[in-house]
């Protein structure tokens, strides 16, 4: 029989762990004889061996404690998955336990719509957090906000009404995965990590482009119905994969040629910096929609005829829109210009007219990697909203 001596250790004070050490030592069925000055080790020991399942030996101390094949308390856990991979399907039994932890018998099951690994995973998931997290910067240091320029009004107003515009679909971006957040397993950590990620992207892009519109004049542009009638529409989006393709694959995937458009004609070395910035980040959450719409449309077959009835209800929700108002366009032909001279004018209406053919080029070629065909993925890509996002 093993023999252990707490000593005036009690157990309120740790010394719980060197008996439950101790027990471990010897065979299910062995006796341990637990010794000690604390004046409560008594009750305190008999208590603490009942609750555990162990049997003991009824007296003062020395206390004889013979050991259980377990703690009953964990007499009934289950595993939550594997730790190395996860699950086809979570469990609602897990809760919030860590993917491969012991689950204590008896929590109250926890219920997330979104709990198979066909609706939201991508075997990129760990990569693509990675790289996010590598990637995060910080806006106070990261832009040289103190950089001197000078604009003729025309075009710092131009600035301002296009910054007003793109935080708005920011403000969009950041919602629709941060409502998403909460519906998720965290069985599927990688997922959650990747868009609170994304959520934090939106949030600093925000946080820049309000300081640029503000950074010479008192208040912001314009916003208009028909702008903000389009990004309803992706906040209303209840379906994970149809929100993540209308808003990754079609949205700030047609938004990330506007930013690298602005990297190259904003006027000033501010607004080029925090769109380049800010582009880099929205390439990777248009590669996370990719990369997880190509997994579970293998799965689903009939993913892609959903996403393209999204794309057509979309379309047929905003025709009657003015969808891109008439200031940000105009802006964006002044930006590109770079003066009021006619020559000039007609450069930038051209750089304009280039810029929406690149979005439908990028747009097509997204569609066509999640398997549509060229007729149909140039279909779809017409149909996209006019406002952009």
């Amino acid at each position: 029989m093993k023999t252990l001596d707490l000593g005036g250790l009690g157990l309120d004070r740790g010394g719980h762990l060197l008996v439950r050490r101790a027990l471990a030592e010897v065979d299910v069925g062995g006796r341990v004889q637990v010794e000690g000055a604390d004046p409560a080790l008594g009750v305190h020991l008999r208590a603490w061996a009942r609750g555990r399942g162990h049997g003991f030996e009824p007296g003062p101390p020395p206390i004889v404690i013979r050991t259980s094949l377990e703690d009953q308390r964990w007499s009934g856990a289950v595993a939550a998955g594997d730790a190395a991979r996860p699950s086809e399907r979570a469990s609602a039994s897990w809760g919030l336990a860590a993917r491969g932890a012991r689950v204590e018998a008896g929590l109250a099951p926890l219920e997330f719509p979104l709990a198979t690994r066909d609706q939201i995973w991508t075997d990129d998931a760990a990569r693509l957090y990675a790289r996010a997290a590598a990637a995060q910067w910080d806006p106070e240091t990261a832009i040289d906000w103190g950089a001197p320029f000078e604009l003729p009004d025309a075009v710092e107003t131009a600035v301002v009404q296009v910054m007003t515009y793109l935080i708005e679909n920011e403000v969009a971006a950041l919602i629709v995965p941060a409502r998403f957040l909460a519906r998720i397993h965290p069985h599927f950590r990688e997922i959650l990590q990747i868009l609170a990620v994304q959520a934090a992207d939106e949030a600093r892009h925000i946080e820049v482009f309000t300081r640029r519109a503000l950074l010479k004049r008192p208040a912001p542009g314009l916003s208009t119905v028909g702008g903000q009638t389009s990004l309803r529409t992706l906040l209303e989006e209840p379906d994970f994969a149809l929100a993540s393709f209308l808003l990754s694959v079609l949205g700030e995937g047609s938004f990330l040629s506007l930013l690298w458009f602005l990297a190259e004609h904003g006027p000033d070395p501010i607004t080029r910096q925090i769109t380049t910035l800010a582009a880099q980040d929205e390439a990777r959450h248009v590669a996370f929609g990719l990369s997880h719409l190509q997994h579970h449309a293998e799965r689903e077959p009939g993913l892609r005829a959903r996403m393209a009835n999204a794309v057509e209800q979309r379309f047929a929700a905003l025709q009657h829109t003015a969808g891109l108002n008439e200031e940000v366009f105009d802006a964006l032909v002044l930006l590109a210009a770079g003066s009021w001279e006619p020559g000039a004018i007609a450069r930038g209406f051209d750089a304009v007219v280039a810029l929406r053919q690149d979005m439908d080029r990028g747009r097509r070629t997204r569609l066509a990697r999640l398997g549509f065909d060229a007729e149909e993925a140039e279909r779809l890509s017409s149909l996209h909203t006019r406002n952009f996002m």
